[in-house]
């Protein structure tokens, strides 16, 4: 039987490269890209296979799509749009050419990637894993361009999915807190008339703080691969530091319950409860009811619990 197949762009180092060695552990046939293929050379050296790709080129993504569809027979399992670039800068002092560029890597090439492989990824009925960012959800200061985004990949990643599930292609937003990525390799500065000079040492403590803080990317993307493949059907993994306030709260579901119990006693007979917490309804939002057929119509997510309490 041969191996499922793994395209992932951005190799050349941080997330995508442990990724791609990741999934090369897990016995996938992985597909490596960076812009140089000379950056790559040691996942080439245990068995990945190594492509060049700009992934803002239209030309570059058709060249790798054909050369993908040569080596698989125009099939692919995984699409793992890891390519990213940080922009860090005061919201009042963003250069437009950097907004451009923040937004061809981190959005455009995506769309790009995205409908580029998607005949394959169809063929394959696999998956497109969007490896999106905690600034997306929550915005943090001087991070006004690339928390705009990653939030409109989140938006994309969510339309995406409703669009290409009738053809049984499942997508994924990874979110990801502070990873030791190198994705803040860039030092800037604040301009000599900024308003923020006052500031400016908590500015530069600023561009690297998932750096110094953040989830050895090791570690990272063993858990990522793991629930990537995994036989539980995520639409959203959450994974990296700073994640606390979001993830689902053990502590919230054990109020729940106790409150259920005693609401069970008043009316006498059995209740169910579903608990949510996705990626919209980060507090969870509750349905109550004697019965377990219960849905929730408008969770977006599957991180649904069901909770059962008697009368006693």
């Amino acid at each position: 039987m041969a191996s499922k197949t793994v395209l992932i762009t951005g190799c050349s180092s941080g997330i995508g490269h442990a990724l791609a060695r990741e999934f090369k552990s897990q016995g996938l046939r992985v597909f490596a890209t960076a812009r140089k293929t000379e950056s790559i050379a040691d996942l080439a050296a245990l068995g990945i296979e190594t492509l060049p790709l700009e992934a803002t080129s239209s030309e570059s993504i058709e060249a790798l799509k054909a050369e993908i569809v040569s080596r698989t027979g125009g099939k692919l399992d995984f699409l793992v749009n890891n390519a990213g670039r940080s922009y860090t800068v005061p919201a009042l002092e963003v250069e437009m050419h950097e907004i451009e560029a923040t937004f061809a890597v981190n959005v455009f090439a995506v769309m790009r990637m995205t409908q580029a492989f998607a005949p394959l990824l169809i063929e394959a009925q696999g998956t497109v894993a969007m490896i999106g960012s905690l600034a997306g959800e929550m915005p943090y200061v001087f991070g006004s361009v690339y928390c705009a985004s990653k939030a409109a990949l989140h938006r994309y990643t969510d339309t995406l999915r409703l669009e290409l599930k009738p053809f049984k292609v499942r997508v994924v937003n990874v979110v990801t807190g502070g990873v030791k990525s190198q994705i803040a390799r860039t030092f800037r500065t604040l301009r000599s008339d900024s308003i923020y000079l006052p500031v400016e040492k908590d500015f530069e403590r600023r561009l690297t703080h998932s750096q110094s803080l953040g989830m050895e990317t090791d570690k990272y993307a063993k858990s990522v691969v793991s629930q990537l493949t995994g036989w539980r059907q995520k639409q959203t993994i959450w994974e990296g530091e700073f994640l606390e306030s979001f993830r689902p709260c053990k502590v919230a579901l054990l109020m729940v319950h106790a409150r259920l119990q005693v609401m069970a006693r008043v009316v006498g007979h059995r209740l169910h409860a579903q608990v949510c917490h996705c990626t919209y309804c980060k507090h969870g939002h509750l349905l109550l009811g004697p019965k377990t057929d219960m849905t929730l119509g408008n969770c977006h997510d599957e991180d649904v619990r069901t909770i059962q309490a008697t009368s006693g």
